[in-house]
């Protein structure tokens, strides 16, 4: 069947404009009263101590009635869909608001967030799919194709797009866009993510990996990997970003902080005791921490007496102006730096923690490892620390990382907005649809890599895999601008741990979580060897 080009769905979509407008009108109902419904139940909890049972039967009436309601409208805007003649991607949205997104997120905490998008490909299309999350129509690319249509195609057919949790939780970015706050940071990044500037850090790196051992794990028969991996890369973002490397300092808004990393993806309901009501609690008390430190910095820099002011990146943006000539305000600094260290330690914590997993599970391949990081360390004096020319000679250890990456994604995927009417495989993606990509659809598509489940780092030899099928850092001019960064934190910290330890698994067959990045259900517990 001949597929409609974009003109003529324009034309044919202006030709039914009032029915278009009905939807429309439509939609925004029934997501306003799906959004009545929710404070409503929320209302009704608090409630149930403190109104009789009269009043609580008459809510719980009414509770029903508007349920009821929104299902018809939803069935009726889904009958204008159907008869507007818009060939939209196969699939189903699901339930009313929440769409899918219960099942998403449900998969990941089995420890298979594969699971979702490979049964909607072996039911629907192996290209695209629809389905709606987090409250959001959505159209799921699938394959090395859709990768490349959203990574070559930015701010032409889509943009980045974060969900309302993000917003709320950043909050300086409602004055603008969650969009226009992440262009600035990228902008900003170049200066400091340059090959120059990190060839600087290898050996600060090295140092905290090796005062992180030495307190934490050389003292100790066991320990749990998950919460020292993030400490170790916590304790490096606070020492680039922000030139602070006193452990009491740092561990002062570490739990804080980790309670805000873990809930700025979850579902946005502000009610107490959610994971996203206790993220932006945290936020304001990591921010207040972030502005006091940013205020004494401020001063330092105008006194010209910041000895760290050429090193780290929250002077850079202190000293730096935007493309109108103004430097940027506290808040916008507090909210940026926040933004750096979740993704500065959040995803590096959890490749390490996987690391350490996979070499505990193949002995052939940690005696590899270790064979390639004693070469290194023979090439180095007493005493000193590692540099760039080491890191270029981890190349085994690296690719073993990358297959860690490719079985264990710390990035499950992103986000995209349709920022026009466009169609791809046969069918319409309509404006403000968002459009998801995913890690999983190529990393364990055998098509791409034979025999998926296999650990074998040989794939990243010679030339690698096919472009756009191993996407741990995303694509196009939204791909990971730390992407070296991370490079160089885990290869220090595997060079220092390999050459101290050996080790094995305490619970053989512990769980994985993905929520919403892979971790063991229990973090990890090895019992260490020492070398």
């Amino acid at each position: 069947m001949r597929t409609a080009s974009v003109q003529q769905l324009i034309t044919q979509e202006k030709k039914k404009g009032k029915r278009k407008c009905l939807m429309v009108s439509f939609d925004l109902l029934y997501s306003n009263l799906i959004f009545c419904l929710l404070f409503s139940a929320i209302a009704s909890i608090q409630m149930i101590m403190q109104q009789s049972d009269m009043e609580l039967l008459l809510l719980s009436f009414l509770l029903l009635m508007a349920l009821s309601l929104s299902f018809w409208i939803r069935f009726f805007v889904h009958k204008l869909e159907k008869s507007s003649g818009i060939n939209l991607p196969p699939g189903k949205m699901g339930f009313p608001f929440i769409g899918e997104s219960l099942e998403f997120l449900r998969m990941g905490r089995k420890g298979t967030p594969e699971r979702f998008i490979q049964d909607r490909m072996a039911k629907y299309s192996t290209q695209i799919f629809k389905t709606c999350l987090l409250g959001e129509p959505t159209a799921v690319v699938c394959g090395a194709a859709g990768n490349k249509l959203l990574f070559s195609n930015e701010n032409k057919l889509v943009t980045s797009w974060w969900p309302r949790s993000v917003e709320k939780i950043f909050p300086s970015s409602l004055q603008t866009s969650t969009k226009e706050e992440s262009m600035k940071t990228r902008k900003l990044l170049p200066a400091f993510l340059k090959p120059e500037a990190l060839q600087k850090y290898v050996g600060i790196m090295d140092s905290i990996a090796k005062w992180h051992l030495d307190n934490h794990w050389d003292l100790n028969e066991t320990v749990t990997v998950f919460p020292l991996a993030k400490q170790y890369t916590f304790m490096v973002a606070c020492r680039l970003f922000l030139s602070i490397d006193d452990p009491k300092h740092i561990a002062k808004f570490a739990n804080p902080f980790h309670i805000l990393a873990a809930g700025v993806m979850s579902i946005p309901i502000n009610f107490p005791g959610t994971p996203f009501n206790r993220a932006i609690k945290a936020a304001d008390s990591v921010r207040k921490e972030l502005r006091a430190i940013i205020k004494q910095r401020k001063i330092q820099v105008l006194a010209g007496k910041s000895s760290s002011s050429k090193h780290d990146i929250l002077s850079h943006m202190l000293t730096t102006t935007d493309e109108n000539g103004q430097f940027l305000n506290e808040m916008d600094i507090a909210d940026k730096i926040l933004g750096l260290l979740i993704g500065g330690h959040d995803t590096a914590s959890a490749v390490i923690t996987f690391i350490i997993k996979y070499l505990a599970e193949l002995p052939q391949v940690y005696n590899e490892v270790l064979k390639e990081q004693m070469e290194v360390a023979a090439g180095k004096k007493s005493g000193e620390m590692l540099d760039w020319e080491d890191i270029q000679k981890m190349k085994y250890s690296w690719n073993v990382a990358n297959e860690v990456m490719r079985l264990a994604p710390p990035l499950q995927g992103s986000f995209r907005e349709a920022i026009t009417d466009f169609t791809y495989a046969g069918f319409s993606i309509p404006k403000g649809w968002k459009l998801y990509w995913s890690t999983n659809a190529t990393h364990k598509n055998p098509d791409y890599f034979p025999d998926p489940e296999k650990f074998d780092p040989s794939r990243f030899e010679g030339n690698g895999p096919i472009p756009y099928t191993y996407v741990p850092f995303g694509g196009g001019p939204r791909m990971c601008p730390g992407k070296e960064y991370a490079r160089l934190e885990i290869l220090v910290f595997i060079h220092n741990v390999v050459r101290r330890f050996s080790w094995y698994k305490l619970h053989p067959n512990e769980d994985v979580i993905v929520d919403p990045m892979p971790m063991p259900a229990k973090g990890l517990p090895i019992r260490l060897r020492h070398h």
